[in-house]
This record gives C-alpha cells, structure tokens and sequence, in this order.
C-alpha cells in the first residue's frame, strides 16, 4: 500500500536519505544570489523603507502570523518588485505530490506561493516559530522543488519569516543538489529588503528566460 507523507513533515535527514539531496557549501552552485544584480531606484527604497517600518511596528503587537507577514511583509515586496505584472504570475496555495524513487511512498502538500511558471518558489513561515522555521521551510521548499516537474532549468525559493528571508537554489540529477545564500535580516542596521528585492528581482528573471 502506497504510504503518503505530509511536505509539512518533512524533515532534511528525509530527504537525504530517500533522494540523496546534497548542499553544496561554496559558491559554485549558487552564484545568483550575489553576482549582476539589478539596481532599485529611490522609490522602491522609500516603500521598502515604509515596508521595515510597518514590521517593526507590527513587533509590537504579537504574535505575528503567516497571515500578517503576507499582507505587511511578502504581498509588498512582490507588489514593489512589480511581480503581480505580466509577464509574472502568483498561484496561491498549489499543492504536489512527489513519489519516492522504488517505494511506494508519496509526499503531499502546499506551497504558499508560486511565483513565474512553477520554477520560483516563495514559502511564508509564521514569524512565532522564527527560531527554528527556516530550517523546517528549508526542507519543505527542497520538496516541492523536488516534485517540480520542469527538470531542464534550476529551481529558485525564498523562505520568509518577516523577520529573515533565504534564497534557495536546487539542481535537480543524480543527486539532486542544493545552495543557500545568506541570511537578510529585518533587525539588522539600514535595510536588507533592497538586497532581497534586488536578487528576486534577478532570479525570476533568470527563472523565465
């Protein structure tokens, strides 16, 4: 009998031992997320400054849910990054299913965002479990990239808790490999929301061509 697990309950040692999936710690793989990046211009850095703005304040008044993030933190930075425009898209809730090589095992679950034709991903994690949630979204995003069907191009994700955002890259193969960049963090001194919309920016770009 085929068993079905939940993306939600997937954890990386999983996916390491039924996929292989391996993280590649230097910047062969992952280059993106640092090199030819495109400028922003003073008004997105004034709406980016408002975005920050608008986080801190919400602190104040917690718990600050997946929900909230969305609305004050993720739905601008996509509105300023102009990704509701075409040729860009947003698919809401999609869910997947993934087979494991030689079991009968299916992983399901759903994406909270998709971005640009399935190869852009962005996963929200409610901000009150920030102290673990990108390590849990990391192994939930891997999987829905893994039940990507489009194989032929790599595969880019953002976690966002509100208060940090990480960009993901995975070439699917044998085995299947993955890269982080840093971590983009609210509290830290100016505003690391530029450099966040400034990578999204290049990486759908680079997702679409």
């Amino acid at each position: 009998m085929t068993q079905t697990i939940q993306a939600k309950d997937t954890d990386l040692r999983y996916l390491i031992d039924k996929f292989g999936i391996q993280l590649v710690l230097d910047d062969s793989l992952f280059p993106e997320w640092q090199e030819n990046l495109p400028g922003i211009n003073d008004l997105d850095k004034q709406l980016l400054d408002k975005v920050k703005t608008g986080y801190l304040n919400l602190l104040n008044y917690p718990p600050l849910l997946k929900d909230i993030v969305r609305m004050a933190v993720v739905d601008p930075l996509l509105f300023i990054g102009d990704f509701y425009l075409a040729p860009f898209y947003v698919k809401s809730e999609k869910s997947i299913d993934i087979a494991v090589p030689d079991e009968d095992v299916i992983i399901k679950g759903r994406i909270d965002t998709l971005v640009l034709k399935e190869q852009f991903w962005v996963m929200i994690i409610e901000s009150k479990r920030a102290s673990f949630s990108i390590k849990e979204g990391l192994a939930q995003i891997i999987a829905y990239m893994l039940g990507n069907p489009y194989t032929d191009k790599p595969n880019f994700g953002m976690i966002a808790t509100g208060s940090e955002f990480i960009f993901v890259k995975l070439v699917k193969g044998n085995p299947p490999r993955y890269a982080l960049s840093k971590g983009f963090l609210m509290r830290n001194p100016g505003n690391e929301l530029y450099e966040v919309l400034r990578i999204l920016k290049h990486l759908t770009r680079l997702a679409s061509a």
